[in-house]
């Protein structure tokens, strides 16, 4: 079958197309015929801790067609319609853990679904999860045009809390307020704190969601009230090390915390999907969420996908059309 890998090379990363066998599912696994896969910062990104090697099958994320189930598997037959993470969604067929797997709503088409498993399970742990955020809170969201910058706002909405957002640009800003981002600020520098208590009424803010960086993680602690924290899930910058007030994290009772699956074992990625299908999933089933797609490439233009996320071009995710 065809495969798209992600291969480190001279401190970079590269796409590379293989032909590799089938995959067969082990039990508790199924295999799906995949109709779109999405990609994620995390496994494309240089030295990331998802990349974790010199070379990997990409595609954390897909929707598709079940093709084949593996021993113990039940509640699932073949030719279901189904989403979820899975292991190499860049590639014709796809192995998923049941524990993973969704129904595809029948409104979504395939890229849509494709487009929810990662960005939205890591949005429920931040907010849900970790985060706590609950009715009438507040929660910042640093780099709010990323994939978990937009599910990170539908699951306030759902919630109830307030979503402040930073961008460098204003017209990405204006487009994230069509799917409920309450208040936006445009800058990529330190330098938004006091704008940000400004927007909440003078108080600091309840969750901070961090997928810029280092180079702002001190202004972002700043925002933070009491008994707030703040969640770090990436690094647009590449600055990976920031001072902490700890006095600050004393006096305040305030919580810092990452959201990652570099070392997560499978009984906690399957601990957030049960969650994420509890919290979230009905609202995606009749409508109350639906990701926002930036743009869809076909399998073969993977690369070219790949140079937009690299870009930092997109607002949402970017989807590819595998079948």
């Amino acid at each position: 079958m065809k495969s798209c890998w992600i291969v480190t090379k001279d401190h970079k990363n590269v796409l590379e197309f293989r032909d590799v066998p089938l995959p067969q599912p082990k039990a508790g696994e199924l295999v799906i015929k995949v109709h779109a896969s999405a990609l994620n910062r995390g496994e494309l990104f240089v030295g990331g801790v998802v990349h974790g090697g010199p070379e990997k099958l990409g595609g954390g994320e897909a929707s598709g067609v079940v093709h084949a189930i593996g021993e113990g598997v039940t509640g699932v037959k073949v030719g279901d319609a189904v989403f979820g993470r899975v292991r190499g969604g860049f590639a014709e067929y796809a192995v998923m853990d049941i524990a993973q797997m969704m129904p595809k709503p029948g409104h979504l088409s395939w890229e849509e679904a494709a487009a929810i498993p990662i960005s939205f399970i890591t949005a429920w742990e931040m907010i849900y999860q970790f985060g706590k955020l609950q009715k009438g809170e507040t929660v910042l969201i640093m780099g709010v045009s990323s994939g978990a910058g937009m599910a990170s706002i539908q699951l306030a909405k759902l919630i109830g809390a307030k979503s402040i957002g930073t961008s460098g640009s204003q017209e990405k800003i204006d487009k994230l307020k069509t799917i409920g981002l309450d208040f936006g600020i445009a800058t990529r520098k330190p330098d938004f704190a006091d704008k940000v208590k400004e927007l909440n009424g003078g108080k600091g803010i309840d969750l901070v969601i961090n997928g810029v960086g280092g180079s702002v993680f001190a202004e972002c602690m700043r925002t933070l009230g009491f008994r707030g924290r703040l969640a770090t899930v990436g690094y647009v910058d590449n600055v990976f090390k920031a001072e902490i007030d700890l006095n600050a994290v004393h006096a305040w009772r305030l919580e810092v915390f990452g959201v990652s699956n570099a070392h997560l074992p499978a009984s906690g990625k399957a601990e957030a999907a049960t969650g994420f299908k509890r919290d979230v999933l009905p609202a995606i089933m009749d409508g109350r969420i639906k990701p926002l797609i930036d743009s869809i490439f076909s399998f073969d233009e993977l690369p070219a996908a790949k140079a937009r996320m690299d870009s930092s071009a997109m607002v949402g995710k970017i989807a590819v059309k595998i079948a």
